[in-house]
């Protein structure tokens, strides 16, 4: 009896660690600076961080047009972008998988989605797919929440947007929400690494 109720707590733990432990390895952790990068927007200008003067930090959320997961997120993210985009913390969004294995993520298909949507923010590509692995993006959708300081972007929350990708109705916790709201109060942030779940970014 005693086995059966230690290996029930077990796999208790094991479940909740998959939504509160990032276990990818490489890439930016929590407090790292991450670096500027200049990327296309599907307006066809080059988009950096350091364009927003008034930004308090960012949500960069790498995301794509075919995953079903970042597709069921979407309007989330927009979402995200009008709440938080008005107080310093706007969404960027980039495209990083690999436009020969996904065809539709090229950035026609970029355009069209994003008038499709009406997204609000800029819907940037990884062109050469250089800026992801610095990150350490994995999936699609996989966010980075950054704070402007003078040291530069410091990354405070890795991963996912919240805990349940299949309702939105039905989700009970908002990591990126309870970050941004935690960072804009002067607060710290209870959960600042959550597994991202979705799509593998694709490569050639």
């Amino acid at each position: 009896m005693k086995t059966l109720k230690l290996l029930a707590v077990m796999v208790m733990v094991l479940s909740l660690s998959a939504f509160t432990t990032n276990t990818d390895g490489e890439g930016y952790k929590v407090g790292d600076v991450a670096t500027d990068f200049s990327l296309e927007n599907i307006n066809g200008k080059m988009v950096s961080l350091a364009d927003f003067d008034d930004a308090e930090g960012f949500i960069v959320i790498f995301t794509c047009n075919t995953c079903p997961y970042a597709v069921a997120y979407e309007d989330r993210i927009e979402a995200l972008n009008k709440k938080y985009a008005s107080k310093g913390y706007p969404v960027v969004a980039i495209m990083p998988n690999n436009i020969e294995v996904k065809p539709g993520d090229n950035m026609e298909s970029m355009q069209a989605r994003a008038k499709a949507k009406g997204f609000t923010f800029p819907y940037l590509m990884d062109k050469g797919q250089k800026i992801y692995p610095q990150y350490g993006a994995t999936k699609t959708p996989h966010v980075y929440l950054l704070e402007k300081t003078k040291e530069g972007n410091v990354v405070k929350y890795i991963g996912a947007i919240d805990d349940n990708y299949k309702d939105a109705s039905a989700v009970k916790v908002k990591y990126v929400e309870n970050a941004v709201d935690a960072l804009m109060k002067n607060k710290d942030i209870r959960v600042k690494e959550t597994r991202a779940i979705g799509c593998s970014i694709k490569v050639k």
